[in-house]
């Protein structure tokens, strides 16, 4: 017999994706710090992202993860946007998972690891539509912020964590 998600677990992830997407709205009002640099951002949706995958699942943490970057983009962005936010949405999610299956790093090892591999799959992205490997150089800068925010996103992920233990609070 399959199993099902529960009503309440279901609710639980609207609820993340929900939060999810008003940190994504939240970070679109922030202005660009780095003008020069354009697509900087402090990825504050993953921290829901991070903390989804270590409380529950990759799955869950996919389908947050997933429905968000549909949302947003059609709030916030457009279709360029959400090939860009995919690609490395799925190269970061990807990393993550299998980092943290290795448990050798922590929980903010493996958010930077997701923070500098999503620029990555942005970066292969912009490469593929602009036609253009030099684009490759720009990682340089981008590696640098994924670090930063990689870090910030690992400790809120893991004061959630560590604060709402999905388990105790639903009994999935």
């Amino acid at each position: 017999m399959k199993k099902h998600l529960g009503i309440k677990k279901v609710a639980f992830l609207g609820l993340c994706t929900a939060l999810a997407l008003l940190l994504a709205y939240v970070e679109s009002l922030i202005p660009p710090v780095f003008a020069a640099v354009p697509g900087i951002k402090m990825g504050l949706p993953n921290i829901v992202i991070l903390y989804v995958l270590y409380s529950l699942d990759v799955r869950y943490a996919a389908t947050v993860s997933l429905v968000r970057l549909c949302i947003s983009s059609m709030l916030f962005g457009n279709a360029m946007a959400f090939a860009y936010s995919l690609a490395g949405a799925v190269l970061s999610l990807a990393v993550m998972w299998a980092l943290k299956k290795t448990n050798l790093l922590s929980g903010t090892g493996v958010s930077v690891a997701g923070g500098v591999c999503h620029n990555i799959g942005q970066v292969l992205v912009a490469m593929v539509l602009l036609d253009t490997p030099q684009i490759a150089y720009y990682m340089l800068v981008l590696s640098v912020t994924g670090i930063i925010a990689g870090v910030f996103v690992g400790v809120c992920g893991g004061i959630l964590v560590k604060r709402v233990p999905v388990g105790k609070m639903f009994k999935f």
